[in-house]
Order: structure tokens, then C-alpha cells, then sequence
């Protein structure tokens, strides 16, 4: 079978649905991207967690906000767009 054949044969077992059953089912919490206050607060009671640790975990948000990025010596690194992240 030559490449184009091979390449040809994979695009259609790729637009076949599947068949065989299997499944994965995953449960999965989702925020919308970014963190701030209100994230840190929606994770904390999603976990359940005591409102010392909430406390703890937005002090420690609010020390994290008043930091400066490092600059690598040496290095052209671009700035990380941390409210892009999910």
C-alpha cells in the first residue's frame, strides 16, 4: 500500500463514528479562565474546605498579586498571560 493509500485509508477510519462501546466517563469541575478572588473562594467551597484555609489562601493570593514577575538573566522570556490559564 503506498503512502497516499495509507494516508487515504486513516482519513476514512477517522471520519467513522466509533462503535465499539467503550466509554470513559469522567467527572470534571470547569471555571471560567483567570483567577481572582472570586475563583479562589468557588474552589475553596467546592472542596469543602474550613475558612481558616480560605483565609490562608487569599492572603496568600493577595501577597502573589503585589509580586513582581522575575526577570531571568540572560533569557527573552515572554510575560505568562496567567488570566488566560484555565
Amino acid at each position: 500500500m503506498s503512502a497516499a493509500e495509507q494516508d487515504e485509508a486513516l482519513q476514512q477510519a477517522l471520519q467513522r463514528s466509533y462503535r465499539h462501546g467503550f466509554v470513559t466517563d469522567v467527572e470534571s469541575d470547569s471555571l471560567p479562565p483567570g483567577l481572582d478572588e472570586g475563583t479562589i473562594r468557588e474552589i475553596s467551597r467546592r472542596k469543602g474546605e474550613p475558612e481558616f484555609l480560605l483565609r490562608w489562601r487569599l492572603a496568600a493570593y493577595e501577597k502573589w498579586r503585589q509580586m513582581e514577575p522575575p526577570e531571568w538573566a540572560r533569557l527573552e522570556i515572554a510575560p505568562i498571560d496567567l488570566q488566560s490559564l484555565s
